[in-house]
């Protein structure tokens, strides 16, 4: 694996750049310290919404023009916003680098955030809400999360509430834009055919400029323990039951969060921590075979992700048409004490860090993972994380694995969601 280069520039921008020469092709990523977790009540979804207009142009670069020229040169590009963090990326031949220095060094400082797309693109975004409480999993997990942060700002979904959606100004979302686009709140992660040199030559000559911005503001609002199971239960349209049970969980920094990944993947598989890879097939873990295979559940799936702050483990049923949801948690709650009662079988974990390890692997072999990898981990941790990542997770035991679901997997740690389903269309 070839070594990655790592600086900051006078502006405080962290440029990361690794040479990788399978292939003329090369990704760029930047990330912004900025997502759900710096939104206020009033401001919910902001984040989310400025990265849309990321995408509306500037003096440069107008609305549409960048769909067409990365197009005709053969690439691709997109956004995403999460808790912690907001990233956009291209990915093109090696040749064509110039362009993503040319659009991100351009939208980082000159988006223009005018009033009619800001219009329009309300619209878009209320749409895409309307089209997320279509679905009853989306309803479901945004009452779980409601329920199990009341005082920190993970408690809201990263598209916003649709009060916020509604009312939020031009000022607020083009104030928020230029408080967190700023280079010092930054990680620039480059990866493909390129010569370092070079390359950080390019960089300076398109980010160099930018002026170094106030620190941003933090929220410091941690959430207090929990005292006892929380329950929600959502009654909507549809057929089918749906369970999610999420419990808070520990940062990506804690010592726990490697046994943890370990617990995930026995349970239900391993998570893909990598947001845009695909998974593998989890039909050998614990709650597939007492819980599908058994017809408690049509399906099983667990989630564990990387955060800056403790957040949740998540594990979601989609309930079995002949039985009842309380029939299925008695069930799941008689699997967790397995686990906890007893630690697995030396032979059972090494299964389950095998797949875990597996995952990984399919997460990290192309240029655009590569490069993803390097600000990924710089969001919530450093790129140390994903380093020594299999080494961290082979030192897994038995007893870690035990001991964190005796600490985590409690009733008192959780809250309970059911989707309960009144029929008619969803």
């Amino acid at each position: 694996m070839s070594e990655v280069f790592s600086t900051k520039l006078p502006n405080g921008l962290t440029v990361m750049l690794k040479e990788i020469h399978t292939a003329p092709i090369v990704s760029h990523w930047v990330w912004y310290r900025v997502g759900s977790r710096d939104e206020v009540p009033g401001r919910t979804g902001i984040s989310h919404w400025v990265e849309h207009m990321q995408f509306k142009g500037t003096r440069r670069f107008p609305a549409g023009v960048l769909d067409r020229l990365i197009s005709r040169k053969g690439g691709s590009w997109n956004a995403f916003t999460y808790l912690d963090w907001t990233t956009f990326y291209e990915t093109l031949p090696a040749s064509e680098a110039e362009l993503a220095l040319e659009i991100e060094s351009d939208r980082m400082v000159n988006s223009l955030f005018d009033p009619e797309e800001v219009a329009s693109e309300r619209t878009v975004v209320i749409s895409e809400r309307e089209g997320n409480e279509n679905e009853p999993m989306f309803q479901l997990a945004e009452e779980v999360q409601a329920a199990a942060f009341r005082v920190h700002s993970y408690h809201h979904e990263v598209i916003g509430d649709r009060a916020d959606l509604e009312r939020m100004t031009r000022d607020d979302l083009y104030s928020h834009y230029r408080t967190y686009y700023i280079p010092n709140n930054a990680v620039l992660a480059i990866a493909g055919d390129f010569k370092t040199e070079e390359m950080l030559r390019r960089v300076r000559e398109h980010y160099g400029e930018i002026a170094e911005g106030a620190p941003p503001p933090r929220l410091h609002r941690p959430e207090p323990p929990q005292r006892g199971e929380r329950r929600v239960v959502v009654e909507g349209a549809g057929e089918t039951a749906f369970i999610q049970v999420s419990f808070h969980a520990p940062q990506a920094t804690h010592p726990d969060f490697f046994p943890f990944l370990a617990l995930d993947s026995l349970l239900t598989g391993p998570t893909n921590l990598n947001l845009f890879s695909g998974g593998i097939s989890n039909k050998t873990s614990a709650l597939y075979r007492a819980l599908v295979d058994n017809e408690y559940a049509v399906s099983v799936g667990g989630a564990l992700h990387p955060t800056i702050d403790p957040f949740l483990y998540s594990i979601v049923l989609i309930v079995h048409p002949r039985r009842k949801p309380e029939e299925v948690v008695a069930r799941l709650d008689d699997e967790l004490r397995r686990v906890q009662d007893s630690p697995p079988s030396e032979d059972c974990l090494q299964r389950a860090l095998k797949q875990a390890r597996a995952l990984f692997a399919y997460g990290s072999e192309s240029i655009s993972n590569q490069a993803f990898w390097m600000g990924y981990s710089s969001m919530f941790a450093d790129y140390g994380w994903y380093e020594n990542f299999l080494e961290r997770l082979a030192a897994v035991t038995p007893a870690d694995v035990q001991r964190v679901a005796q600490q985590y997997l409690r009733p008192q740690n959780r809250t309970l969601g059911v989707y309960l389903p009144t029929g008619g269309a969803q």
